[in-house]
């Protein structure tokens, strides 16, 4: 394991070195102050999710959703859940495709709520779909694919 994990801020998008052994403890972002593996589901928009996706550590699961979505809105607390069990291993945040419409087109997304895992710099998974928490809690271990 490596001595530093590189993380970055999902409310401010600045990049951030955090000691590996010190994930668990709240780390906080060096420019904002933000929390940046505590469990919370974060807003982000599309710039922040391309900066996150090629230079973050941990697996970072991305929510594609808009609000005139039932199941999008259904799913919301399940993801929720999903992302306090998961942390601070996996980090979890969502992105509204009508405040971001250049991300579907990025992603190719055709239906929604989607689902993307990224890992290692690139999209490692997808999952269309309104989902549990332990599916998407599977999905977010790599266990749960399509």
């Amino acid at each position: 394991m490596p001595a530093h994990t590189k993380l970055t801020c999902l409310d401010c998008g600045s990049a951030n070195r955090v000691p590996t052994e010190r994930l668990a403890d709240g780390p906080k972002c060096g420019v904002c102050g933000a929390k940046l593996a505590d469990g919370k589901v974060r807003e982000i928009d599309l710039a922040t999710l391309e900066k996150a996706a090629k230079a973050d550590d941990l697996p970072l699961i991305v929510d594609l959703w808009a609000d005139w979505c039932g199941p999008c809105r259904a799913m919301a607390p399940e993801f929720a859940k999903a992302a306090r069990t998961m942390a601070p291993h996996v980090r979890f945040a969502k992105l509204d495709t009508m405040a971001n419409p250049d991300a579907t087109v990025r992603f190719n997304i055709r239906g929604i709520p989607a689902l993307i895992q990224f890992r290692e710099g690139r999209e490692a998974a997808r999952l269309t779909g309104a989902r549990p928490a332990a599916q998407i809690e599977r999905f977010a271990r790599g266990e749960l694919v399509g």
